[in-house]
């Protein structure tokens, strides 16, 4: 451990913090979609003539959620390809 460089470092906990962010990015908003549509279900079997609205605010709903997986995932992968900590601390890479 004492033989990695800096900017090596940098990298290996880059790499370990872009795997918990993907994992916890995409559980939370996944069971968000989940209590959505659990909710949006309940609605459409309590009122059923108010189907075609629930589920028209639902998928709206799910897209919107889906954006933060999205994002997370954007994140992510310029952290692991195009690592700016590694530039801006150490000048280079």
């Amino acid at each position: 451990m004492e033989n990695l460089s800096p900017e090596h470092i940098v990298t290996i906990i880059t790499i370990i913090v872009a795997g918990a962010a993907i994992v916890i990015g995409t559980m939370i908003p996944t069971w968000v979609e989940g209590q959505s549509a659990v909710k949006a279900i309940e609605g459409m079997a309590r009122q059923p003539d108010a189907s075609p609205q629930l589920r028209t605010a639902m998928l709206i709903a799910l897209a919107l959620l889906e954006t933060a997986s999205i994002y997370v995932l954007l994140i992510v992968l310029v952290l692991l390809f195009a690592n700016p900590l590694v530039t801006r601390f150490f000048g280079g890479g």
